[in-house]
Protein backbone atom coordinates (compact mmCIF):
# COMPACT_ATOMS: atom_id res chain seq x y z
CA UNK A 1 0.00 0.00 0.00
CA UNK A 2 2.89 2.38 0.82
CA UNK A 3 4.36 1.70 -2.63
CA UNK A 4 1.06 2.45 -4.39
CA UNK A 5 0.61 5.72 -2.46
CA UNK A 6 4.12 6.97 -3.27
CA UNK A 7 3.58 5.98 -6.90
CA UNK A 8 0.34 7.97 -7.09
CA UNK A 9 1.77 10.97 -5.24
CA UNK A 10 4.83 11.40 -7.45
CA UNK A 11 2.84 10.92 -10.66
CA UNK A 12 0.26 13.55 -9.66
CA UNK A 13 3.01 16.00 -8.64
CA UNK A 14 4.69 15.76 -12.06
CA UNK A 15 1.34 16.31 -13.81
CA UNK A 16 0.64 19.46 -11.75
CA UNK A 17 4.08 20.94 -12.44
CA UNK A 18 3.76 20.22 -16.18
CA UNK A 19 0.34 21.90 -16.22
CA UNK A 20 1.56 25.02 -14.38
CA UNK A 21 4.61 25.32 -16.66
CA UNK A 22 2.54 25.23 -19.84
CA UNK A 23 -0.43 27.46 -19.00
CA UNK A 24 0.97 30.33 -21.07
CA UNK A 25 1.51 28.22 -24.19
CA UNK A 26 -1.09 28.88 -26.87
CA UNK A 27 -2.37 25.39 -27.64
CA UNK A 28 -4.37 26.68 -30.59
CA UNK A 29 -1.19 27.89 -32.28
CA UNK A 30 0.52 25.18 -34.33
CA UNK A 31 3.94 26.54 -33.31
CA UNK A 32 2.96 26.59 -29.64
CA UNK A 33 1.35 23.14 -29.73
CA UNK A 34 3.70 21.21 -32.02
CA UNK A 35 7.03 22.86 -31.06
CA UNK A 36 6.33 24.31 -27.62
CA UNK A 37 6.59 27.82 -29.06
CA UNK A 38 10.23 27.12 -30.05
CA UNK A 39 11.27 28.05 -26.51
CA UNK A 40 12.95 24.89 -25.19
CA UNK A 41 16.26 25.36 -23.38
CA UNK A 42 19.29 23.05 -23.35
CA UNK A 43 18.37 21.44 -20.02
CA UNK A 44 14.79 20.74 -21.06
CA UNK A 45 15.94 19.36 -24.43
CA UNK A 46 18.54 17.08 -22.82
CA UNK A 47 16.15 15.75 -20.18
CA UNK A 48 13.39 15.26 -22.70
CA UNK A 49 15.71 13.49 -25.18
CA UNK A 50 16.98 11.11 -22.52
CA UNK A 51 13.59 10.20 -21.14
CA UNK A 52 11.98 9.92 -24.57
CA UNK A 53 14.54 7.25 -25.42
CA UNK A 54 15.02 5.72 -21.97
CA UNK A 55 11.69 4.00 -21.55
CA UNK A 56 10.68 0.47 -20.70
CA UNK A 57 11.37 -0.89 -24.19
CA UNK A 58 14.97 0.13 -23.41
CA UNK A 59 15.09 -0.64 -19.69
CA UNK A 60 13.16 -3.91 -19.83
CA UNK A 61 14.22 -5.03 -23.31
CA UNK A 62 17.92 -4.16 -23.17
CA UNK A 63 18.37 -5.51 -19.63
CA UNK A 64 16.71 -8.68 -20.89
CA UNK A 65 19.36 -8.93 -23.60
CA UNK A 66 22.14 -8.12 -21.10
CA UNK A 67 20.81 -10.91 -18.86
CA UNK A 68 21.49 -13.31 -21.73
CA UNK A 69 24.52 -11.77 -23.46
CA UNK A 70 26.23 -9.31 -21.13
CA UNK A 71 27.99 -6.03 -21.83
CA UNK A 72 28.19 -6.32 -25.63
CA UNK A 73 24.63 -5.01 -25.99
CA UNK A 74 25.75 -1.64 -24.59
CA UNK A 75 26.38 -0.63 -28.24
CA UNK A 76 22.73 0.44 -28.43
CA UNK A 77 23.42 3.03 -25.70
CA UNK A 78 27.03 4.19 -25.94
CA UNK A 79 27.14 4.57 -29.74
CA UNK A 80 24.07 6.79 -29.52
CA UNK A 81 26.37 9.46 -28.08
CA UNK A 82 28.34 9.63 -31.33
CA UNK A 83 25.17 9.89 -33.41
CA UNK A 84 23.94 12.75 -31.22
CA UNK A 85 27.22 14.59 -31.73
CA UNK A 86 26.85 14.21 -35.52
CA UNK A 87 23.28 15.53 -35.26
CA UNK A 88 24.36 18.54 -33.20
CA UNK A 89 27.18 19.52 -35.56
CA UNK A 90 25.82 18.67 -39.01
CA UNK A 91 22.03 18.13 -39.03
CA UNK A 92 20.50 20.51 -36.49
CA UNK A 93 21.97 23.68 -38.07
CA UNK A 94 20.28 22.77 -41.35
CA UNK A 95 16.95 21.94 -39.70
CA UNK A 96 16.79 25.25 -37.82
CA UNK A 97 18.07 27.25 -40.79
CA UNK A 98 15.12 26.02 -42.87
CA UNK A 99 12.57 26.57 -40.07
CA UNK A 100 11.69 22.88 -40.19
CA UNK A 101 8.77 21.66 -38.03
CA UNK A 102 8.87 18.03 -39.18
CA UNK A 103 11.59 16.01 -40.91
CA UNK A 104 9.30 15.33 -43.92
CA UNK A 105 9.03 19.12 -44.36
CA UNK A 106 12.73 19.18 -45.27
CA UNK A 107 12.07 16.43 -47.80
CA UNK A 108 9.31 18.55 -49.35
CA UNK A 109 11.73 21.45 -49.77
CA UNK A 110 14.49 19.20 -51.08
CA UNK A 111 12.35 16.94 -53.30
CA UNK A 112 8.58 17.49 -53.54
CA UNK A 113 5.26 17.18 -51.71
CA UNK A 114 4.69 13.55 -52.70
CA UNK A 115 8.01 12.53 -51.12
CA UNK A 116 7.03 14.29 -47.90
CA UNK A 117 3.65 12.55 -47.83
CA UNK A 118 5.15 9.08 -48.42
CA UNK A 119 7.69 9.65 -45.64
CA UNK A 120 5.05 10.91 -43.19
CA UNK A 121 2.90 7.86 -43.96
CA UNK A 122 5.88 5.56 -43.33
CA UNK A 123 6.63 7.24 -40.01
CA UNK A 124 2.99 6.99 -38.92
CA UNK A 125 2.71 3.34 -39.98
CA UNK A 126 5.85 2.43 -38.05
CA UNK A 127 4.65 4.33 -35.00
CA UNK A 128 1.20 2.73 -34.79
CA UNK A 129 2.19 -0.83 -35.78
CA UNK A 130 5.54 -1.12 -34.01
CA UNK A 131 6.71 1.62 -31.68
CA UNK A 132 3.59 2.68 -29.76
CA UNK A 133 2.45 -0.92 -29.07
CA UNK A 134 5.97 -1.96 -27.95
CA UNK A 135 6.15 0.97 -25.52
CA UNK A 136 2.73 0.13 -24.09
CA UNK A 137 3.45 -3.59 -23.84
CA UNK A 138 6.87 -3.23 -22.17
CA UNK A 139 5.49 -0.63 -19.76
CA UNK A 140 2.57 -2.85 -18.87
CA UNK A 141 4.91 -5.80 -18.22
CA UNK A 142 7.00 -3.68 -15.83
CA UNK A 143 4.10 -2.12 -13.90
CA UNK A 144 2.11 -5.36 -13.76
CA UNK A 145 5.11 -7.33 -12.46
CA UNK A 146 6.27 -4.74 -9.92
CA UNK A 147 2.81 -4.31 -8.35
CA UNK A 148 1.64 -7.89 -9.01
CA UNK A 149 -1.53 -6.47 -10.55
CA UNK A 150 -3.01 -9.89 -11.33
CA UNK A 151 -3.06 -10.84 -7.64
CA UNK A 152 -4.00 -7.34 -6.51
CA UNK A 153 -7.12 -7.32 -8.71
CA UNK A 154 -7.76 -11.06 -8.70
CA UNK A 155 -7.50 -11.42 -12.48
CA UNK A 156 -5.38 -13.43 -14.91
CA UNK A 157 -1.92 -12.25 -16.03
CA UNK A 158 -3.29 -11.52 -19.51
CA UNK A 159 -6.13 -9.39 -18.13
CA UNK A 160 -3.74 -7.56 -15.80
CA UNK A 161 -1.48 -6.80 -18.75
CA UNK A 162 -4.42 -5.45 -20.78
CA UNK A 163 -5.57 -3.25 -17.88
CA UNK A 164 -2.07 -1.76 -17.56
CA UNK A 165 -1.82 -1.19 -21.32
CA UNK A 166 -5.06 0.79 -21.39
CA UNK A 167 -4.23 2.68 -18.19
CA UNK A 168 -0.86 3.81 -19.55
CA UNK A 169 -2.35 4.58 -22.95
CA UNK A 170 -5.19 6.73 -21.63
CA UNK A 171 -2.98 8.78 -19.27
CA UNK A 172 -0.30 9.18 -21.93
CA UNK A 173 -2.87 10.31 -24.48
CA UNK A 174 -4.09 13.05 -22.15
CA UNK A 175 -0.52 14.36 -21.80
CA UNK A 176 0.40 14.18 -25.48
CA UNK A 177 -2.87 15.03 -27.21
CA UNK A 178 -4.10 17.81 -24.94
CA UNK A 179 -0.83 19.20 -23.58
CA UNK A 180 1.29 19.59 -26.69
CA UNK A 181 5.07 19.34 -26.92
CA UNK A 182 5.90 21.71 -24.07
CA UNK A 183 3.81 19.77 -21.54
CA UNK A 184 5.52 16.57 -22.66
CA UNK A 185 9.01 18.13 -22.55
CA UNK A 186 8.57 19.67 -19.07
CA UNK A 187 7.22 16.44 -17.53
CA UNK A 188 10.05 14.57 -19.29
CA UNK A 189 12.69 16.80 -17.70
CA UNK A 190 11.30 16.24 -14.20
CA UNK A 191 11.01 12.50 -14.71
CA UNK A 192 14.51 12.36 -16.23
CA UNK A 193 16.03 13.43 -12.90
CA UNK A 194 13.98 10.83 -11.02
CA UNK A 195 14.80 8.14 -13.56
CA UNK A 196 18.55 8.76 -13.39
CA UNK A 197 18.48 8.67 -9.59
CA UNK A 198 16.04 5.77 -9.37
CA UNK A 199 17.70 3.89 -12.21
CA UNK A 200 21.08 4.08 -10.48
CA UNK A 201 19.54 2.80 -7.23
CA UNK A 202 18.73 -0.59 -8.80
CA UNK A 203 22.34 -1.64 -9.56
CA UNK A 204 23.45 -0.15 -6.21
CA UNK A 205 20.99 -2.26 -4.21
CA UNK A 206 21.74 -5.22 -6.48
CA UNK A 207 25.47 -4.99 -5.78
CA UNK A 208 24.75 -4.55 -2.05
CA UNK A 209 22.74 -7.79 -2.16
CA UNK A 210 25.58 -9.65 -3.90
CA UNK A 211 28.30 -8.21 -1.62
CA UNK A 212 26.43 -8.61 1.69
CA UNK A 213 26.24 -4.87 2.25
CA UNK A 214 29.32 -3.79 0.29
CA UNK A 215 28.99 -2.32 -3.20
CA UNK A 216 32.65 -2.90 -4.06
CA UNK A 217 32.61 -6.48 -2.81
CA UNK A 218 29.45 -7.06 -4.82
CA UNK A 219 31.05 -5.65 -7.97
CA UNK A 220 34.19 -7.76 -7.50
CA UNK A 221 32.12 -10.91 -7.01
CA UNK A 222 29.96 -10.10 -10.03
CA UNK A 223 32.98 -9.55 -12.31
CA UNK A 224 35.02 -12.49 -10.96
CA UNK A 225 32.19 -15.01 -11.25
CA UNK A 226 30.82 -13.73 -14.59
CA UNK A 227 33.85 -12.52 -16.60
CA UNK A 228 32.22 -13.45 -19.92
CA UNK A 229 29.44 -10.93 -19.21
CA UNK A 230 31.87 -7.97 -19.09
CA UNK A 231 33.17 -8.04 -22.65
CA UNK A 232 32.31 -5.12 -24.94
CA UNK A 233 33.16 -7.01 -28.14
CA UNK A 234 30.25 -9.15 -29.26
CA UNK A 235 30.97 -12.41 -31.08
CA UNK A 236 29.16 -13.82 -34.13
CA UNK A 237 26.65 -15.55 -31.85
CA UNK A 238 25.67 -12.31 -30.08
CA UNK A 239 22.72 -10.10 -31.05
CA UNK A 240 25.24 -7.29 -31.68
CA UNK A 241 28.37 -8.80 -33.30
CA UNK A 242 31.31 -6.38 -33.19
CA UNK A 243 31.37 -6.04 -36.98
CA UNK A 244 27.83 -4.62 -37.02
CA UNK A 245 29.04 -1.56 -35.10
CA UNK A 246 30.71 -0.36 -38.29
CA UNK A 247 27.78 -1.12 -40.59
CA UNK A 248 24.09 -1.00 -39.71
CA UNK A 249 24.47 -0.03 -36.05
CA UNK A 250 25.74 3.48 -36.78
CA UNK A 251 23.08 3.92 -39.46
CA UNK A 252 20.33 2.97 -37.02
CA UNK A 253 21.75 5.37 -34.43
CA UNK A 254 22.00 8.21 -36.96
CA UNK A 255 18.42 7.65 -38.10
CA UNK A 256 17.09 7.50 -34.56
CA UNK A 257 18.90 10.56 -33.16
CA UNK A 258 19.16 12.64 -36.31
CA UNK A 259 16.02 12.07 -38.38
CA UNK A 260 13.38 10.30 -36.29
CA UNK A 261 10.54 12.77 -35.70
CA UNK A 262 9.81 11.71 -32.11
CA UNK A 263 13.42 12.49 -31.12
CA UNK A 264 14.48 15.40 -33.31
CA UNK A 265 11.26 17.29 -32.56
CA UNK A 266 12.74 18.25 -29.17
CA UNK A 267 15.75 19.89 -30.78
CA UNK A 268 13.52 21.52 -33.42
CA UNK A 269 11.73 23.24 -30.54
CA UNK A 270 14.97 24.87 -29.29
CA UNK A 271 14.90 28.64 -28.73
CA UNK A 272 18.06 28.87 -30.89
CA UNK A 273 20.79 26.69 -32.40
CA UNK A 274 23.12 27.23 -29.45
CA UNK A 275 20.59 25.84 -26.94
CA UNK A 276 19.73 22.96 -29.26
CA UNK A 277 23.39 21.95 -29.67
CA UNK A 278 24.11 22.23 -25.94
CA UNK A 279 21.04 20.11 -25.21
CA UNK A 280 22.14 17.40 -27.64
CA UNK A 281 25.71 17.37 -26.30
CA UNK A 282 24.56 17.20 -22.67
CA UNK A 283 22.23 14.34 -23.53
CA UNK A 284 25.01 12.54 -25.43
CA UNK A 285 27.34 12.74 -22.43
CA UNK A 286 24.67 11.43 -20.07
CA UNK A 287 23.89 8.71 -22.61
CA UNK A 288 27.34 7.21 -21.94
CA UNK A 289 26.12 6.46 -18.40
CA UNK A 290 23.16 4.56 -19.88
CA UNK A 291 24.67 1.05 -19.48
CA UNK A 292 24.57 1.52 -15.69
CA UNK A 293 20.78 1.62 -15.98
CA UNK A 294 19.97 -0.56 -19.00
CA UNK A 295 22.78 -3.15 -19.02
CA UNK A 296 24.34 -3.66 -15.58
CA UNK A 297 21.04 -4.59 -13.84
CA UNK A 298 20.54 -7.39 -16.38
CA UNK A 299 23.96 -8.85 -15.51
CA UNK A 300 23.21 -8.52 -11.79
CA UNK A 301 19.88 -10.31 -12.33
CA UNK A 302 21.70 -13.12 -14.16
CA UNK A 303 23.97 -13.60 -11.14
CA UNK A 304 21.26 -13.35 -8.47
CA UNK A 305 18.77 -15.61 -10.24
CA UNK A 306 21.53 -17.97 -11.47
CA UNK A 307 20.35 -17.61 -15.06
CA UNK A 308 17.14 -19.53 -14.28
CA UNK A 309 14.52 -16.97 -15.38
CA UNK A 310 12.33 -18.45 -18.11
CA UNK A 311 11.69 -15.08 -19.79
CA UNK A 312 14.76 -12.78 -20.02
CA UNK A 313 12.55 -9.68 -20.39
CA UNK A 314 11.39 -10.27 -16.80
CA UNK A 315 14.93 -9.78 -15.47
CA UNK A 316 14.60 -6.08 -14.65
CA UNK A 317 11.20 -5.98 -12.90
CA UNK A 318 12.12 -9.19 -11.03
CA UNK A 319 15.37 -7.58 -9.85
CA UNK A 320 13.50 -4.46 -8.68
CA UNK A 321 11.16 -6.58 -6.58
CA UNK A 322 14.04 -8.64 -5.20
CA UNK A 323 16.48 -5.89 -4.10
CA UNK A 324 14.60 -2.60 -3.70
CA UNK A 325 13.14 -1.78 -0.23
CA UNK A 326 9.35 -1.71 -0.25
CA UNK A 327 9.16 2.01 0.53
CA UNK A 328 11.18 2.77 -2.64
CA UNK A 329 9.28 0.47 -4.98
CA UNK A 330 6.40 2.94 -5.34
CA UNK A 331 8.72 5.88 -6.05
CA UNK A 332 10.70 3.93 -8.63
CA UNK A 333 7.53 2.61 -10.24
CA UNK A 334 6.32 6.22 -10.54
CA UNK A 335 9.60 7.23 -12.18
CA UNK A 336 9.45 4.25 -14.50
CA UNK A 337 5.84 5.11 -15.25
CA UNK A 338 7.02 8.60 -16.17
CA UNK A 339 9.56 7.07 -18.55
CA UNK A 340 6.86 4.93 -20.12
CA UNK A 341 4.60 7.96 -20.55
CA UNK A 342 7.50 9.97 -21.96
CA UNK A 343 8.18 7.63 -24.85
CA UNK A 344 4.48 7.07 -25.50
CA UNK A 345 3.78 10.83 -25.31
CA UNK A 346 6.68 11.64 -27.60
CA UNK A 347 5.69 9.20 -30.33
CA UNK A 348 2.03 10.22 -30.10
CA UNK A 349 2.84 13.94 -30.14
CA UNK A 350 5.12 13.42 -33.15
CA UNK A 351 2.35 11.48 -34.89
CA UNK A 352 -0.12 14.29 -34.27
CA UNK A 353 2.43 16.77 -35.63
CA UNK A 354 3.09 14.71 -38.77
CA UNK A 355 -0.61 14.23 -39.46
CA UNK A 356 -1.66 17.80 -38.69
CA UNK A 357 1.03 19.58 -40.70
CA UNK A 358 2.10 17.11 -43.39
CA UNK A 359 -1.21 15.41 -44.21
CA UNK A 360 -4.26 17.34 -42.96
CA UNK A 361 -2.98 20.84 -43.78
CA UNK A 362 -1.29 19.69 -46.99
CA UNK A 363 -3.88 17.40 -48.56
CA UNK A 364 -7.20 17.49 -46.70
CA UNK A 365 -7.80 21.15 -45.85
CA UNK A 366 -5.10 23.51 -47.20
CA UNK A 367 -7.13 26.55 -46.06
CA UNK A 368 -7.41 25.35 -42.45
CA UNK A 369 -6.54 27.78 -39.67
CA UNK A 370 -3.89 26.85 -37.09
CA UNK A 371 -6.67 26.16 -34.56
CA UNK A 372 -8.36 23.75 -36.97
CA UNK A 373 -5.08 21.94 -37.74
CA UNK A 374 -4.44 21.44 -34.03
CA UNK A 375 -8.04 20.27 -33.47
CA UNK A 376 -7.90 17.56 -36.14
CA UNK A 377 -4.38 16.61 -35.13
CA UNK A 378 -5.70 15.89 -31.63
CA UNK A 379 -8.57 13.80 -33.04
CA UNK A 380 -6.09 11.76 -35.08
CA UNK A 381 -3.93 11.28 -31.97
CA UNK A 382 -6.86 9.80 -30.06
CA UNK A 383 -7.59 7.32 -32.88
CA UNK A 384 -3.91 6.38 -33.10
CA UNK A 385 -3.68 5.81 -29.34
CA UNK A 386 -6.72 3.52 -29.34
CA UNK A 387 -5.27 1.48 -32.22
CA UNK A 388 -1.94 1.11 -30.39
CA UNK A 389 -3.68 0.00 -27.19
CA UNK A 390 -5.51 -2.71 -29.13
CA UNK A 391 -2.32 -3.99 -30.81
CA UNK A 392 -0.03 -3.88 -27.73
CA UNK A 393 -1.18 -7.11 -25.97
CA UNK A 394 -0.42 -9.09 -29.15
CA UNK A 395 3.32 -8.37 -28.80
CA UNK A 396 3.60 -10.99 -26.04
CA UNK A 397 4.06 -13.52 -28.87
CA UNK A 398 6.90 -11.61 -30.59
CA UNK A 399 9.84 -13.18 -28.71
CA UNK A 400 12.74 -10.94 -27.62
CA UNK A 401 11.20 -7.50 -27.16
CA UNK A 402 14.21 -5.33 -27.99
CA UNK A 403 15.37 -7.47 -30.92
CA UNK A 404 11.85 -7.40 -32.37
CA UNK A 405 11.70 -3.62 -32.13
CA UNK A 406 15.07 -3.00 -33.77
CA UNK A 407 14.60 -5.45 -36.62
CA UNK A 408 11.09 -4.35 -37.61
CA UNK A 409 12.07 -0.66 -37.44
CA UNK A 410 14.40 -1.28 -40.38
CA UNK A 411 11.40 -1.33 -42.72
CA UNK A 412 11.20 2.45 -42.60
CA UNK A 413 14.36 3.68 -40.83
CA UNK A 414 16.99 2.96 -43.48
CA UNK A 415 14.93 4.10 -46.52
CA UNK A 416 14.14 7.42 -44.80
CA UNK A 417 17.76 7.90 -43.70
CA UNK A 418 18.92 7.19 -47.27
CA UNK A 419 16.87 9.91 -48.93
CA UNK A 420 17.77 12.44 -46.20
CA UNK A 421 21.51 11.76 -46.54
CA UNK A 422 21.38 12.00 -50.34
CA UNK A 423 19.25 15.13 -50.03
CA UNK A 424 21.85 16.82 -47.83
CA UNK A 425 24.96 15.72 -49.69
CA UNK A 426 23.77 16.33 -53.26
CA UNK A 427 22.07 19.22 -55.04
CA UNK A 428 20.83 17.73 -58.33
CA UNK A 429 19.27 14.34 -57.40
CA UNK A 430 15.56 14.63 -58.39
CA UNK A 431 12.36 13.81 -56.52
CA UNK A 432 11.72 10.65 -58.55
CA UNK A 433 14.97 9.21 -57.15
CA UNK A 434 13.75 9.76 -53.59
CA UNK A 435 10.42 8.07 -54.28
CA UNK A 436 12.11 5.05 -55.87
CA UNK A 437 14.70 4.93 -53.07
CA UNK A 438 12.21 4.95 -50.22
CA UNK A 439 9.83 2.43 -51.80
CA UNK A 440 12.57 0.06 -52.98
CA UNK A 441 14.32 0.28 -49.61
CA UNK A 442 11.21 -0.74 -47.70
CA UNK A 443 10.24 -3.54 -50.10
CA UNK A 444 13.77 -5.01 -50.31
CA UNK A 445 14.09 -5.05 -46.52
CA UNK A 446 10.72 -6.77 -46.11
CA UNK A 447 11.68 -9.39 -48.73
CA UNK A 448 15.08 -9.92 -47.08
CA UNK A 449 13.99 -10.29 -43.46
CA UNK A 450 10.55 -11.84 -43.71
CA UNK A 451 10.77 -13.97 -46.86
CA UNK A 452 14.41 -14.90 -47.54
CA UNK A 453 15.86 -15.04 -44.01
CA UNK A 454 13.54 -17.80 -42.68
CA UNK A 455 14.58 -20.04 -45.60
CA UNK A 456 18.34 -19.97 -44.94
CA UNK A 457 20.30 -21.35 -41.98
CA UNK A 458 23.17 -18.92 -42.62
CA UNK A 459 21.97 -15.39 -43.33
CA UNK A 460 23.57 -11.95 -42.81
CA UNK A 461 22.74 -10.14 -39.57
CA UNK A 462 19.87 -7.69 -40.01
CA UNK A 463 22.22 -4.77 -39.24
CA UNK A 464 24.50 -5.87 -42.10
CA UNK A 465 21.43 -6.13 -44.34
CA UNK A 466 20.52 -2.55 -43.44
CA UNK A 467 23.99 -1.33 -44.44
CA UNK A 468 23.89 -3.25 -47.74
CA UNK A 469 20.48 -1.82 -48.64
CA UNK A 470 21.57 1.67 -47.57
CA UNK A 471 24.50 1.59 -50.00
CA UNK A 472 22.37 -0.01 -52.74
CA UNK A 473 19.68 2.66 -52.42
CA UNK A 474 22.25 5.46 -52.50
CA UNK A 475 23.70 4.02 -55.72
CA UNK A 476 20.22 3.78 -57.24
CA UNK A 477 19.47 7.41 -56.34
CA UNK A 478 22.82 8.70 -57.62
CA UNK A 479 22.41 6.84 -60.93
CA UNK A 480 18.94 8.36 -61.39
CA UNK A 481 20.38 11.75 -60.51
CA UNK A 482 23.05 11.32 -63.17
CA UNK A 483 20.56 10.29 -65.85
CA UNK A 484 17.83 12.84 -65.08
CA UNK A 485 19.14 15.58 -62.73
CA UNK A 486 17.16 18.50 -61.32
CA UNK A 487 16.93 21.61 -63.47
CA UNK A 488 18.83 23.67 -60.90
CA UNK A 489 20.83 23.16 -57.72
CA UNK A 490 18.91 22.88 -54.42
CA UNK A 491 19.60 25.63 -51.89
CA UNK A 492 18.16 25.67 -48.35
CA UNK A 493 17.00 29.20 -47.52
CA UNK A 494 17.41 30.71 -44.05
CA UNK A 495 13.92 31.49 -42.68
CA UNK A 496 15.27 33.51 -39.69
CA UNK A 497 12.76 31.89 -37.30
CA UNK A 498 15.50 31.30 -34.74
CA UNK A 499 19.14 32.33 -34.40
CA UNK A 500 21.51 29.79 -35.98
CA UNK A 501 24.68 31.02 -34.28
CA UNK A 502 26.35 27.78 -33.11
CA UNK A 503 27.63 26.90 -29.66
CA UNK A 504 31.30 27.92 -29.87
CA UNK A 505 32.64 24.74 -28.25
CA UNK A 506 30.38 22.30 -30.11
CA UNK A 507 33.21 20.60 -32.04
CA UNK A 508 35.62 20.36 -29.09
CA UNK A 509 32.98 18.89 -26.77
CA UNK A 510 31.75 16.56 -29.52
CA UNK A 511 35.24 15.17 -30.18
CA UNK A 512 35.80 14.64 -26.44
CA UNK A 513 32.56 12.65 -26.15
CA UNK A 514 33.49 10.46 -29.15
CA UNK A 515 36.94 9.74 -27.67
CA UNK A 516 35.32 8.80 -24.35
CA UNK A 517 33.06 6.26 -26.10
CA UNK A 518 36.04 4.71 -27.91
CA UNK A 519 37.97 4.56 -24.63
CA UNK A 520 35.15 2.65 -22.91
CA UNK A 521 35.13 0.07 -25.70
CA UNK A 522 38.88 -0.40 -25.53
CA UNK A 523 38.83 -0.75 -21.74
CA UNK A 524 36.26 -3.57 -21.80
CA UNK A 525 37.58 -5.30 -24.93
CA UNK A 526 39.06 -8.78 -24.45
Amino acid sequence: MLGILSFAGFTILVAIIAYLATRKTDENSSDGYFLGGRSLTAGVIAGSLLLTNLSTEQIVGLNGQAYTEGLSVMAWETLAAIAMVVTAIFLLPRYLKGGITTVPQFLEKRYDTATKTITSALFLTGYVVVLLPVILYSGAVAISTMFDVSQLLGVSDTTALTICVWGIGIIGSIYAVFGGLKAVAVSDSINAIGLLLGGLLIPVFGLLAIGDGSIFDGLNILVDENPNKFVSIGGPENSVPFSTIFTGMMLVQLFYWGTNQQIIQRALGAKNLKEGQKGLLLASFLKILGPLIVVLPGIIAYHLFKGELEVPDQAYPALVNAVLPEYLVGFFAAVLFGAILSSFNSVLNSSVTLFGIDIYKQHINPEATEKTVVKYGKMFGIILAIAAMMIAPLIAKAGSLFAYLQEVNGIYSIPILTIIVVGYLTKRVPAIAAKIGIISGSLLYIISQFILQPRFDEYPHFLHVMAILFILNIIIMLVIGKIMPRDKDFELEYTKQVSIEPYKYVKQVGIAICLLVIGIYIYFAQ
